[in-house]
């Protein structure tokens, strides 16, 4: 019911630093989602809810710390703004998934004796297997080690059972909603203008421009970027702003 996520920064090869965004269980300590990035963030997290639900399914509640990709605490070390919510916070709200924040180093002790644990021992696996670069050692990860870390470290909880429950895709698939949100007003000459790149909104059969409508843009895990009109897709673009593809269906 209860997972908890959190970024470890720590040389786990040899004069390099990554962070490992590992996202695990309350009840048993099984770790279901764990990979290396260059610097843990709103994408980091994000990919982490991701691989648990596509994998196990939706849960109940999400345990992190502070971070501002997490929360917005208007006052240094005050109570986090549970009402102006990050971009992370607005998926988990979309998903129903309740958000709880840690207030003390000791509340978040479950994830500190897990990354002690990974510390200790992750950094001379990875030496042993002469693995170098994070790609390696992302897959090194997921295939070899993490089997084997469950399997070792895993206690077993009071009830047995799965709470997880299917993702259901209904109208809004789960990129629409782990994703970056914002919106813009089309122009006068139907384009919308997204992080210093102009993206052109294509004509379709149910409307001859979208000049001055309200324009939702996504940004995905991928780094795509699609708009939409209402609950219609209307786009979808690659990184740099070029068309990829333009349809009228429900997204």
């Amino acid at each position: 019911m209860l997972l908890h996520q959190d970024g470890s920064d720590h040389e786990w090869i040899d004069g390099c630093r990554w962070d490992l965004i590992v996202t695990m269980d309350d009840a048993d300590n099984e770790i279901y989602s764990a990979f290396f990035v260059e610097e843990e963030g709103t994408w980091s997290s994000l990919f982490g809810v991701k691989e648990v639900i596509e994998n196990y399914g939706l849960f109940c509640s999400l345990y992190t710390d502070r971070g501002s990709h997490y929360w917005h605490t208007p006052e240094a070390g005050g109570k986090v703004d549970k009402t102006n919510l990050t971009q992370f916070g607005r998926a988990m709200k979309q998903l129903n998934i309740e958000m709880i924040a840690a207030y003390s180093p000791e509340a978040r002790g479950r994830s500190e004796r897990m990354f002690a644990t990974l510390q200790a021992r992750l950094p001379n696996e990875l030496k042993l297997e002469g693995i170098i670069d994070m790609d390696k050692a992302n897959k090194y990860l997921k295939e070899v080690y993490l089997p084997y870390h469950n399997n070792r470290f895993m206690v077993k909880p009071k009830q047995d059972s799965s709470i997880f429950i299917p993702y259901q895709a209904g109208n809004i698939g789960l990129d629409d909603i782990l994703c970056i949100q914002e919106t813009r007003i089309a122009k006068k000459d139907n384009t919308i203008s997204y992080n210093g790149k102009t993206l052109q909104i294509p004509k379709d059969k149910y409307r001859y421009n979208y000049v001055k409508a309200k324009i939702s843009i996504h940004e995905h895990l991928d780094r795509s970027i699609s708009i939409h009109y209402g609950p219609r897709q209307l786009a979808r673009y690659n990184n740099n702003g070029f068309l990829l593809e333009q349809n009228g269906n429900m997204s």
